[in-house]
């Protein structure tokens, strides 16, 4: 299979990367994360012009109507910039529209909004009792004189404070259906918190919220997980570009401490180590490349495999060339001055999130065929 990216994508990716790298260095990026909001709204503008809101809406609506694939181009040089904007979540948060809602009404201004960059969107996947099971919803919904209204709490919803609108799976009659809440809704509150990377989350709360239900033909549970597998896709896409900059970060390290008089990059020891770092993230590239062509399978056992094997094998790759990296660095490579340990800590939260490794290898194994068929 060939997985060359085409020239408009190259292209796109060679633009962003520039963009980070002379406005989004390290010591940027950390007084973003120190400060009160945690992200940068001229960032989010300049993001917008660049097109990244745009990529993932319809046409319809506004956007590029960008596949997996292209996301993938972006969300590499994301993951290699350190960003800790809300791109990852307001482009789940579209994916989410684009297959539950009817993409006409509001459905259609929401996403218009979003390719604008005059919006910002969130998935509320996680309940604090479920862990990775995406099922395992509390969450109730009840319909009062035509109107729906929510009853429940999300946790660790990646960026929810930052996000305009959630989109909520919530129990209605005892089957998932997915429901827009405005973060300005009532009754419905957001307590934001900083993550370990430098990160945004939120735990959100409803008590009789108002929602609006996202009725298109193929909301449910079916759509919940791929919206799930969606956002996998997009975190082992961001994943690649972080190991690609670990990586190279120990490199250039390696040549310029020195031990016994020599650059530690010379002993063959070491040279090994950093050579099992780039294997373990050629393999984890190759199954993360493979789930983003997957994704729009009509095959939804095909897409989970290459989804799910992905995942565990970017967890594992996030491990091990993670604590190589932090190991060769020395003793500050735990430190908050050294770009090292955040990209460390970014690979430790992607690897948890919407599934780790051990979940992930289960879900395989749980598909048919795999007691029969050679992977």
């Amino acid at each position: 299979m060939d997985f060359s990216f085409t020239d408009e994508q190259q292209q796109f990716a060679d633009a962003l990367r520039r963009y980070l790298e002379k406005n989004y260095g390290f010591e940027a990026r950390q007084a973003i994360v120190r400060s009160e909001a945690g992200v940068s709204a001229a960032h989010w503008r300049a993001f917008t012009e660049l097109g990244l809101t745009a990529l993932p809406v319809p046409e319809a609506q506004g956007g590029f109507s960008g596949g997996a694939v292209d996301m993938l181009v972006v969300m590499q040089e994301l993951g290699r910039g350190l960003v800790v904007e809300p791109y990852w979540a307001t482009a789940v948060g579209v994916e989410a529209l684009r297959l539950a809602g009817t993409v006409e009404g509001a459905d259609a201004q929401l996403l218009a909004r979003a390719a604008q960059g005059e919006i910002k969107l969130a998935v509320a996947f996680h309940e604090p009792h479920a862990r990775y099971d995406l099922f395992d919803v509390a969450t109730r919904a009840e319909e009062r004189d035509g109107q729906y209204v929510l009853t429940g709490r999300k946790s660790i919803v990646q960026h929810g404070a930052q996000a305009d609108y959630w989109i909520v799976p919530a129990r209605l009659a005892g089957e998932i259906a997915l429901f827009a809440v405005s973060r300005d809704a009532a009754h419905a509150a957001a307590t934001d918190y900083r993550t370990i990377d430098g990160q945004r989350a939120a735990t959100l709360t409803f008590a009789d919220t108002p929602a609006r239900r996202l009725a298109g033909i193929h909301s449910g549970a079916a759509t919940l997980e791929r919206i799930a597998d969606y956002g996998i896709v997009l975190l082992c896409a961001e994943a690649i570009g972080a190991l690609d900059a670990l990586n190279q970060a120990t490199v250039e390290y390696t040549k310029t401490r020195q031990q016994f008089g020599v650059p530690i990059a010379r002993f063959q020891a070491l040279q090994h180590r950093m050579v099992e770092m780039l294997i373990h993230t050629e393999q984890a590239r190759s199954l993360a490349y493979l789930a983003a062509v997957r994704y729009a399978s009509s095959d939804a056992d095909e897409r989970r495999r290459a989804v799910s094997a992905a995942k565990a094998r970017i967890g594992q790759a996030a491990r091990f060339v993670g604590q190589q990296a932090v190991q060769l660095h020395g003793g500050m490579g735990v430190t908050n001055e050294v770009a090292a340990a955040h990209w460390f800590k970014r690979l430790a939260i992607i690897e948890t999130t919407l599934g780790d490794v051990d979940h992930h290898l289960a879900r395989f194994a749980a598909l048919p065929g795999f007691a029969t068929e050679d992977y």
